[in-house]
């Protein structure tokens, strides 16, 4: 949800019964207005929050001039002080997923570890190896933000433009039209995932009002083929 109108797009999302304090709403007004100066961004999404055991995670993204390309994310501890997030690579995506296991701690230097056998060679030269994945919570942090992004996050069509420069950008003349769960005396429409359950997606139909937001635990619901 753009940074911008996070009052009332909070209470848009708030159907879902989760949301910000009013503590966390004005540390976050003021830090993003800053963030989006610091690092010369042309929009600040506030993602979400990724709750952990000891801390939990405030996510922002910030855009440049194409929406779709070198949108950096960035984590909070407490709603004011922003730290970047590495670039979720492929080989970062294996390590996580083979290393990092339950709850996010909340710490974003602690360490997963796994280590595994591996068979080195073949016939009577094969030999065992022990092979050693770490990665820090940072890292997992990053994965599990570009992971919700490409299987849940959603626009309505016709909410991005392409320039003829090929940029992508906000479609200021945008107005929309969805026809789904609809809320609020039928004057919004909702998405919710069940993939990643705590990410809402909501659209005032005719405007250019939208936004989506994650408030969970991070983690997949590997539960959902059984729930269909």
């Amino acid at each position: 949800m753009d940074s911008e109108s996070l009052h009332y797009s909070l209470d848009l999302a708030a159907g879902n019964g989760l949301t910000l304090s009013s503590e966390q709403r004005a540390a976050l007004q003021t830090s993003l207005v800053i963030l989006k100066r610091n690092y010369k961004f042309s929009r600040v999404l506030f993602w979400g929050k990724i709750l952990g055991i000891k801390c939990d995670y405030f996510i922002a993204q910030g855009v440049e001039d194409d929406e779709m390309k070198n949108k950096k994310s960035l984590y909070s501890l407490n709603c004011m002080d922003w730290h970047l997030l590495p670039p979720a690579t492929e080989s970062m995506i294996a390590d996580v997923a083979l290393a990092a296991q339950g709850r996010f701690t909340g710490d974003p230097s602690h360490e997963y570890e796994h280590t595994e056998t591996r068979i080195k060679g073949e016939g009577d030269d094969a030999t065992e190896e022990e092979v050693t994945v770490k990665v820090n919570e940072a890292s997992r942090l990053a994965t599990a933000v570009s992971n919700i992004d490409k299987d849940a996050s959603v626009v309505p069509r016709g909410a991005f433009t392409k320039s003829p420069s090929g940029k992508v950008q906000t479609n200021r003349s945008f107005g929309g039209s969805w026809s789904l769960q609809l809320e609020r005396g039928s004057t919004m429409c909702v998405l919710r995932s069940l993939l990643w359950l705590g990410l809402t997606f909501f659209h005032i139909p005719q405007t250019p009002q939208h936004g989506y937001i994650y408030m969970g635990d991070g983690l997949m619901n590997l539960d959902l083929p059984f729930m269909l």
